[in-house]
């Protein structure tokens, strides 16, 4: 398999990070919604509503740190780490989804 260019590298990275802006935007709306999961009665008690909310207040502000993360790792040649704190807003998702699932509403 050939090495890809650094040019190449860097437009992945600068296309990753435009990506993780789109969803800070969409996490940051689900952040002011995020207080409907305790809406139904006996959530307020249920440990999965309180993890979903959590999860659902912290994933815009990862998708603002991830990339901010990536570049730093980029810049100092640890590019499988960049690309690994780039794809954690996508591992975020996928937890929250899966919480979000068991959360009675």
């Amino acid at each position: 398999m050939p090495e890809r260019s650094r040019g190449w590298r860097v437009a992945a990275m600068v296309a990753a990070t435009a990506v993780c802006g789109l969803m800070a935007a969409c996490g940051a709306v689900a952040a002011i919604f995020s207080p409907l999961v305790f809406d139904r009665a006996g959530n307020m008690m249920n440990p999965l509503a309180w993890l979903g909310f959590i999860l659902m207040i912290g994933f815009w502000v990862v998708c603002v740190l991830a990339p901010f993360g990536a570049w730093v790792a980029y810049r100092r040649g640890q590019e499988p780490l960049a690309w690994a704190a780039m794809a954690l807003p996508l591992a975020w998702l996928t937890l929250l989804i899966a919480v979000l699932q068991f959360v009675p509403g």
